[in-house]
Parts: C-alpha cells; sequence; structure tokens
C-alpha cells in the first residue's frame, strides 16, 4: 500500500484545483468498479454496482483535495504574498518548501520582524527566485495555487510520515476496499470529495445527488500518545477509530453499531473516537435529503496539518478490512 498512497499523494490537489490528484485515483479504480465519473462540483465517483436483491446505496467518501495556498498578490521585487486554503498553520509551514502544478518551486518564509506565534497570510511570502514583479509574472499568476511539497517517508514498526495523507490516505483505503471486497451486496458509491478543507463542501454536493442510505467518511484523526498532548483516547497502532462524534455530527448508532460487530467478526482491533473540534464529510453526508445512517472512520494521526503526518500503516490495514466488509454486507 506505500508505493500506491505515494502515488495518491504526489498528485497536486489543492482545494478548489483537484483535477490532476482526480485523474490519478480515476484511472487507478476504474479496473475495480463499473463507472467512474465526476460531478459539477468535481467530486470523483466511482460505481460499484450491487449483485444483492433490492440493494442499499452505500456512500464512502474520502477527500481529495489537501491545504494549500493561492497567490492574491506580486510585489515589485517578484515575491508572491498567498491566501491559505484550508487550515494552514503558518507556524508549521514557515520556511518550507511549495510547488505549483506547473513544477515551479519556492520557500515560504516569515518576514523577519514577526514571531513565530504571529505568522498568518499578511506577513508570509513566497520566494520563487524571481528578480522582480515582470519575471515573476512570467512562471505565476494570481489565482496559481502551491503546496507544501509532497513526501513519503517510512519509519519504524509500519509508521510512515509526510504530507498530504490528509486524506489521500482516506483516499487510498477506499480504493483498497473497491479493490478487496469479494463482492458487493449495495450499490457503493465510492466518492472521492473536494473542498473538504475549505468547508465540507464537495461532499455537500455529492450526497444530495447520491442521497444514500448508509454513508461512511474516512479520513485522519487525532492522537493522544505524543508528549504534552491533551488527554485523547486514541493511540497509533492500536487500531483504526470508529468515530462516535465530533463538533459536526453524531454518528448514527446503528452504523457505528455495525462497524464495530464487522470489525469483531474480521478480527480487526479498533478504538472509539470523540473529537471536541473540527468534522468530516460525515457531518453534510448525514443531513442529504432526509437523512441517512452516518458514520465515520478515522485514522489516527500524529501532527495533522504539518509537512510530518505520521500514521500507522497497520491502522489504514485494519480499516480497509472494515470498509470491504461493509460492501459485502447486506443493508436492510
Amino acid at each position: 500500500m506505500f508505493v500506491q498512497l505515494k502515488k495518491f499523494m504526489m498528485a497536486d490537489g489543492v482545494s478548489g484545483d483537484e483535477k490532476n490528484v482526480s485523474a490519478v485515483i480515476a484511472a487507478e479504480i476504474a479496473p475495480y468498479v463499473d463507472e467512474v465519473y465526476s460531478d459539477a462540483m468535481g467530486n470523483l465517483i466511482a460505481l460499484k454496482k450491487g449483485r444483492g436483491e433490492n440493494p442499499k446505496k452505500l456512500m464512502l467518501a474520502a477527500h481529495m483535495d489537501e491545504i494549500g495556498f493561492m497567490v492574491n498578490y506580486i510585489d515589485d521585487r517578484g515575491y508572491l504574498r498567498v491566501s491559505k486554503m484550508g487550515g494552514i498553520m503558518f507556524n508549521a509551514a514557515a520556511y518550507a518548501e511549495v510547488v505549483f502544478a506547473s513544477g515551479l518551486k519556492g520557500v515560504l518564509v516569515p518576514e523577519p520582524t514577526v514571531p513565530a506565534s504571529d505568522y498568518k497570510s499578511a506577513n508570509v511570502y513566497v520566494d520563487i527566485g524571481a528578480k522582480n514583479k515582470k519575471d515573476a509574472e512570467r512562471r505565476v499568476k494570481i489565482g496559481d495555487t502551491c503546496r507544501l511539497s509532497p513526501s513519503l517517508t517510512k519509519l519504524l514498526n509500519g509508521r510512515v510520515y509526510g504530507r498530504p495523507i490528509d486524506d489521500r490516505i482516506g483516499c487510498l483505503m477506499l480504493f483498497e476496499a473497491a479493490k478487496s471486497a469479494k463482492r458487493f451486496e449495495n450499490d457503493t458509491y465510492f466518492v472521492f470529495t473536494v473542498q473538504e478543507e475549505v468547508g465540507v463542501r464537495g461532499a455537500k454536493t455529492s450526497a444530495f445527488a447520491i442521497m444514500p442510505d448508509y454513508a461512511v467518511a474516512v479520513d485522519i484523526g487525532g492522537s493522544g500518545d505524543i508528549p504534552g498532548c491533551k488527554p485523547f483516547a486514541v493511540n497509533l497502532g492500536e487500531g483504526i477509530a470508529i468515530k462516535l462524534k465530533d463538533s459536526m455530527v453524531i454518528s448514527h448508532k446503528t452504523m457505528v453499531d455495525l462497524m464495530k460487530k464487522l470489525a469483531d467478526d474480521n478480527k480487526v482491533p479498533y478504538q472509539f473516537e470523540i473529537l471536541e473540534k473540527g468534522g468530516t464529510d460525515t457531518g453534510v453526508m448525514q443531513q442529504a435529503g432526509g437523512g441517512c445512517i452516518a458514520g465515520a472512520l478515522s485514522v489516527p494521526t500524529r501532527y495533522g496539518h504539518t509537512g510530518v503526518e505520521t500514521i500507522d500503516m497497520n491502522d489504514v490495514t485494519g480499516g480497509v478490512r472494515i470498509l470491504a466488509a461493509l460492501c459485502e454486507t447486506k443493508l436492510a
């Protein structure tokens, strides 16, 4: 899975400009589904038709967009000012390499007199090495997006770090479930959503189009096993996390119980996640139309929204087994 994850992560897809990563995922998943298409928002939808009698609609979602930056000003010396796209922590992004879809690279740098605690869009800039404004404008225009340069590196004990693990790891899990499920009882929609990082927008429109009976979002979560963190009952390597609640959703008890049973039946370790802040695509999928039975799986993650997001691939493997088992389950 490491090689496949790296392929997904190398493709750029800052929120609102996901076409490159969409094309990569579409080509990879096409052999395992019946239909692949994109909607008006840019969501990528891969449908595997159910073989069961009176199949239900099951929507599995992972967002393919990533946090990044959009150029909003080029000064006379050729430095670029940028607007953040999603939940950027500038103190974590400072002094890092960024890359544009064209392949052009630069460095994200704060103004020297600003303390790290005050880093924000107004006082950081991107240096692409331009001599002046005219030189910069030959390569970059207002509205272009860039991201922290992608990477994926192995650590000890099946753990990896890099970016954008959020949420290409969820995309990988959907792909692996489509690939490994032995049969599909339900009409299963693998949805790779856009603009999650700027307001779960793609999941909202795609869920209203599909009107699922059941839905599960897959995203990164947090971890409670790093020095100085607040108490949090999720740790790397102790299993995929079944979400109970976050600031946007209370997971449907039916879905929580079903995923717990599938995990127990398949001897997959799991944890329960309760987030005080943040949310995922689950929140809007649950509210589409008359609502649906919705839940979420979270990959325990250290250092989210930084250049060194860290996960345990054993947790990922367990999550894929739950998703594949869900695809194989006849839903009432």
